[in-house]
């Protein structure tokens, strides 16, 4: 038997869900909060509103909703998946992982359960550790999840950062693929950790044990250069996403849209302009649930399923930028 014929198939997307709180913040009710307006907000950011959770609820109760709805599109039984990938920087506690809250919610007691603490960047990691596993015959029904409770870890007296979050989560189920013209195509995955003071939290890891003293200062909270992070996201992200499309030999017409991480309407519009690619390839929904880390992406896809801006065998882009500095894309072939 050749070699070629021992090669088991590769990913697709079997199926998208969502789960987001019910709770909204406008931009009004922020400025009743912090020197802001919903002007300089929508100005400088493109949003209008964003979730936050309700108190008493937990990362995995989200991320929990959010793989039960994808395993409904995916007409499969959560309690069937042998694998739980979890992309979140606010886990219920520190030890254990996220996912293991997740798997016991889901009831898909057994199946391998960990997180990815990537940011933003998450999703794009998880969908390529998830791809990798079912390309190999490891695993055949992967929940890839982004979860963000962000309201948690915001310095909400910093009017530069705390307009920027919202709370959600977002999951795709991965499965084997025979279909040539569908499935995960290919991930690029990048870091560059001489860029780690530009956005992170300072205090509450080995490095800077979590003090009175640093509650005080809001040093378990979000810090950002705005400046930088936008500089290298444009930079970054644009260079991704070509080195996607050149791997597969794709030109930008040939990508039907684009799912970029919502991270600031500004900068979705500045890879756009390096990409020389139209606005309306893009699908934008920043405006109504604000950052939402590594959530932002499969938040997004599940919308744009559902509003049918994807349809079968469309191909996709995948880009996004986090803290790390992490940054990846992915070719995906819905």
């Amino acid at each position: 038997m050749s070699r070629k014929q021992l090669r088991p198939a590769r990913s697709r997307i079997l199926g998208t869900g969502m789960a987001v709180p019910d709770m909204v913040w406008s931009n009004d009710h922020l400025a009743t909060m912090v020197d802001t307006s919903d002007a300089w907000i929508r100005e400088r950011t493109g949003i209008e509103e964003r979730r936050i959770l309700e108190p008493g609820r937990q990362n995995s109760d989200l991320a929990a909703d959010a793989v039960r709805a994808a395993c409904a599109t995916a007409e499969i039984d959560p309690a069937t998946l042998d694998c739980l990938i979890v992309g979140t920087i606010t886990p219920d506690l520190t030890l254990p992982a996220c996912a293991a809250y997740v798997q016991q919610k889901v009831g898909c007691r057994g199946a391998a359960s960990f997180d990815i603490a990537a940011a933003c960047a998450g999703f794009v990691y998880g969908l390529s550790i998830g791809d990798a596993f079912v390309a190999s015959g490891q695993f055949k029904r992967i929940a890839v999840v982004g979860v963000e409770i962000l309201s948690r870890i915001t310095d909400w007296t910093d009017r530069n950062t705390c307009v920027l979050f919202g709370d959600g989560a977002g999951a795709v189920i991965l499965g084997p693929t025979d279909d040539p013209e569908r499935g995960v195509i290919s991930t690029h995955l990048y870091t560059d950790g001489a860029t780690t003071d530009i956005l992170n939290i300072p205090a509450g890891g080995s490095k800077t044990p979590l003090t009175p003293k640093g509650i005080e200062q809001h040093d378990h909270c979000i810090k950002m250069n705005g400046r930088e992070v936008y500089k290298h996201a444009v930079r970054n992200l644009a260079e991704s996403s070509r080195v996607a499309m050149q791997s597969n030999g794709l030109e930008l017409a040939d990508v039907d849209l684009v799912v970029a991480h919502q991270a600031n309407l500004r900068i979705v519009e500045g890879v756009a302009q390096r990409l020389s690619c139209p606005m309306d390839r893009f699908f934008i929904n920043i405006q109504k649930y604000g950052n939402t880390s590594s959530a932002s992406i499969p938040i997004a896809l599940d919308e744009a399923v559902r509003a049918g801006r994807v349809k079968p065998k469309d191909t996709l882009l995948f880009c996004a930028l986090g803290a790390g500095l992490s940054w990846g894309s992915a070719i995906v072939r819905f």
